[in-house]
């Protein structure tokens, strides 16, 4: 079975982050974003484990993995495996601009390549249902016009991608690492607004610099959806109303505190099947981002949830940390519901 997918919020593909363990996390705070894989490339999957790379928890629907590749075939044959093992969506990354992803001929240097990139998605939506996407940049280097954007977008299309995610941003090949290339070059959503003006039978989502669900909210007058990256790790309860201000969805927003009992009970499953604690409590570290006693809540989890043979304890102790953190949450918001009254002596 597959999900029908609606866009409209998505958090992106991350290296090192968005794996199996983060998205139950996330699926814990919102039941309606679009979650996606870390990129995972071609040779990994046809040669590699797969039940490590691509398994996943049915909770974690609506689900798209990212691919990284250029060759047609191979990209074929994984988007096959996705689509059999339940995927809801494959994703084509053409925006990473690391020198190894270089040197492997994918990522954000194909955007020089429009027609092999065209290839490769009609050869990965050929005999499967579920949809093929792109993940693009404004451009690269000094091909960086909007008339090259412009040419990219209308080849690719053609081949029957309809779904393109723009990080508003060019990228660097050269002189450039992958963190600077996200913050250096400076943002161009205006760019990615006349481009949904110029395709507006294609969905357009935007990428790049968001933090709020203002900000984001803000976007759905210019562009069809909205991906969230870095600020959906570093505080993952910002997208704590996202279902309800997003997606129209009646439930109640979950507590941070039944999140938390929630992920300690994933984590109780998974320490029964060999899972070090470690590899899972280092995405709940931003819960309680902002709030006073949080650092305390990292600090325990930080320093003890590496050690050989850390349990669940650790993870119960963090709850007593969270508790004094919920504490203070409610504290501040009691002092917020009653404003100081002027002085009228003064």
């Amino acid at each position: 079975m597959h999900y029908q997918l609606d866009r409209r919020l998505a958090i992106a593909p991350m290296m090192d982050r968005t794996d199996r363990h983060y998205r139950y996390f996330m699926r814990l705070i919102s039941r309606r974003v679009l979650l996606y894989t870390e990129m995972l490339t071609t040779g990994a999957i046809l040669h590699g484990d797969r039940e490590r790379l691509l398994g996943y928890s049915e909770v974690e629907h609506p689900l798209a993995l990212q691919l990284g590749g250029s060759d047609p075939e191979q990209l074929a044959a994984c988007t096959r495996i996705a689509a059999d093992l339940g995927y809801d969506e494959v994703n084509l990354n053409i925006g990473c601009p690391s020198d190894r992803v270089q040197s492997a001929r994918f990522g954000a240097c194909l955007m020089a390549e429009p027609a092999l990139v065209a290839d490769c998605v009609a050869r990965m939506r050929a005999g499967v249902k579920i949809p093929v996407t792109v993940k693009t940049r404004t451009g690269i280097d000094q091909r960086d016009s909007y008339e090259e954007l412009v040419e990219f977008v209308r080849t690719v299309s053609a081949a029957g991608c309809d779904t393109f995610i723009i990080h508003a941003r060019k990228a660097w090949l050269q002189g450039l690492s992958p963190k600077e290339n996200r913050d250096i070059p400076p943002l161009q959503y205006a760019t990615v607004y006349q481009l949904k003006r110029d395709f507006p039978g294609l969905h357009i989502s935007i990428n790049g610099g968001f933090t709020s669900l203002d900000q984001i909210q803000s976007q759905y007058a210019m562009v069809d959806g909205v991906m969230i990256g870095r600020a959906a790790y570093h505080d993952p309860y910002l997208l704590a109303d996202a279902d309800a201000r997003i997606f129209s969805d009646p439930r109640a927003k979950p507590s941070r505190s039944d999140i938390l009992d929630g992920f300690i009970s994933y984590a109780m499953e998974n320490i029964e099947r060999g899972i070090s604690l470690k590899h899972m409590t280092r995405h709940i570290l931003g819960l309680y981002q902002g709030h006073a006693g949080a650092r305390a809540f990292r600090r325990h989890l930080s320093e003890h949830a590496h050690k050989p043979g850390a349990g669940i304890d650790i993870l119960q102790r963090a709850g007593v940390l969270a508790q004094i953190v919920e504490k203070n949450i409610h504290a501040q918001k009691n002092i917020s519901a009653f404003p100081v009254q002027p002085d009228m002596h003064s």
